[in-house]
């Protein structure tokens, strides 16, 4: 059986000439799913993917994350 990981996933985009940066962190079994995942959330606000520069996909541990949910969810397990 696989184990879940938190993966941090930086990159940017550009729109109207303006650089966003983020950084999201989401929960995955592999880096593609995870991948797949964030790109999904930042498309839906109406960018397309190429549009979207990745620069570094990493797996952390569940205390750097800043997401109390992800946080949370993780060290119950």
């Amino acid at each position: 059986m696989s184990e879940v990981k938190i993966f941090r996933i930086s990159g940017f985009y550009t729109r109207n000439r303006v650089k966003y940066l983020f950084r999201k962190d989401v929960r995955a079994i592999k880096e593609e799913d995870a991948l797949e995942k964030v790109l999904s959330l930042i498309t839906s606000t109406g960018l397309l993917r190429r549009q979207i520069k990745i620069e570094k996909i990493e797996v952390i541990k569940p205390e750097e994350t800043s997401d109390m949910l992800l946080r949370e969810i993780s060290t119950t397990e």
